[in-house]
């Protein structure tokens, strides 16, 4: 087997910023908020203080309402991404942090990586009060989840592709297909500077996405714009937010709160997403909360439940994963999307390509469920799709191309950890 860790070390040593880790140089200058519980569960296998500094650093972005931002802006400068600072303005808003941030979320696998990174170092972890200072902000993370996002059906909802982490996935096609508005001023594109055309999301996407920001923003991103065109409930995020109760759930036990509150809810949210169960295409999926209409698509977002335990399909999904449709150990990885749907498209974004974070995830439910032949292969796919092609952001799941840009931290961590994992079956 390849050794991963030194390489994977110079990429995320090279791309530490102080106190957080930027996804890559160049294209992603920020801090990410699910890139940086990601690269954290990975970078307490090189430094569990530094993994810990990563979470207490996104952590201590929190909004007054409890939210963290997708993306902080600790440069306080534009850097070369857009939207950036200019755009958000984030100081002008109401219950901001001092510092700067996108008024928008990303999904919560925050407590995840907080527990993943206690467990590396519980010495460490108790000498710095690592879970006690993580414990109220993630209660109240998940708490603004549920009385600021959440649904009739019990859900979160998303009000940005971006917020779901799989920024143009079919599942968003009809609602964008049906909005007239779009933004008004010039479309900067930075990203096609690292990354080709072909590969990333179009203009005309863009313009859409740059109106449902704006228009979040200039509602103060209070999440009370009742007529607002992007709502939706994703199974990818409310599955990671019922693991990340579960994880919280022993937190709370390790720090002498009460878990039960939260495996409660976990346990609440994880019944409401059999709301978003599609059995014509045996897997979950996204909800257009507005209408209530299911999306008709099968794509890794709807196996990501798969880490929940008590799953009522888990059967039906590990035979989806293994079946025509995604094909688990005939690809690259895991496929975002269904390899036989005609909007199916190797090289674009969300769109077909293989990505290691959504891997990952894949792999540490087959681990969990007992699939230990199948995850052990698909940790070593990514090890090999990693060290091949300089940690690329994802990988065409035929040709395993690389896509995006390069020396990717998330790609780095992530297979760093199953690296590390498949070291310690042995």
């Amino acid at each position: 087997m390849k050794a991963v860790a030194p390489a994977a070390s110079r990429i995320l040593f090279g791309n530490w910023r102080g106190s957080y880790t930027v996804p890559a140089g160049g294209l992603y200058p920020h801090q990410w908020s699910w890139d940086s519980a990601f690269i954290a569960i990975g970078l307490r296998h090189l430094s569990p203080r530094r993994a810990q500094q990563e979470l207490d650093t996104i952590l201590s972005a929190q909004w007054d309402d409890g939210r963290l931002p997708q993306i902080v802006f600790h440069s306080g400068r534009d850097d070369g991404y857009s939207p950036g600072v200019s755009f958000w303005n984030s100081s002008s808003i109401p219950g901001s942090p001092p510092v700067q941030t996108s008024g928008l979320i990303q999904p919560p696998n925050h407590a995840m990586a907080v527990l993943m990174v206690h467990e590396s170092d519980p010495h460490e972890s108790g000498r710095r009060r690592f879970l006690e200072r993580a414990y109220p902000r993630l209660v109240s993370w998940h708490r603004y989840l549920r009385e600021r996002r959440g649904t009739g059906s019990g859900l979160a909802r998303i009000v940005h592709p971006w917020e779901s982490g799989m920024d143009n996935s079919p599942y968003w096609d009809a609602c964008l297909r049906g909005m007239t508005q779009t933004y008004g001023g010039e479309i900067p594109r930075p990203d096609l500077l690292h990354a080709e055309a072909e590969h990333r999301p179009s203009n005309g996407e863009y313009g859409k996405y740059l109106y449902l920001a704006a228009r979040y923003r200039d509602h103060d991103c209070d999440d009370a714009d009742p007529d607002f065109p992007f709502q939706f409930e994703d199974p990818a995020f409310n599955a990671l937010w019922a693991r990340s109760e579960l994880s919280l759930a022993a937190i709370a036990e390790l720090i002498g709160a009460d878990p039960e509150p939260h495996r409660a809810e976990a346990r609440r949210i994880a019944s409401s997403l059999e709301e978003l169960w599609s059995s014509a295409l045996g897997c979950y999926v996204a909800r257009d909360a507005s209408t209530g209409e299911l999306q008709p698509y099968r794509t890794v977002s709807g196996l990501t439940p798969l880490l929940l335990p008590d799953l009522p399909h888990t059967d039906e999904l590990l035979d989806l994963l293994r079946g025509p449709h995604f094909r688990l150990g005939e690809v690259a990885m895991v496929p975002s999307h269904d390899l036989t749907a005609p909007t199916f498209d190797s090289a674009r974004y969300w769109r077909g390509p293989s990505w290691f974070n959504t891997a990952w995830l894949i792999a540490e439910a087959l681990y969990e469920r007992g699939c230990t032949a199948e995850a052990e292969q698909l940790s070593r796919n990514m090890d090999d799709g990693a060290l091949d092609h300089d940690f690329p952001e994802y990988l065409d799941p035929y040709s395993s191309a690389p896509r995006g840009t390069r020396r990717f931290s998330w790609t780095a961590a992530l297979a760093l950890d199953l690296s590390q994992k498949i070291g310690a079956s042995r």
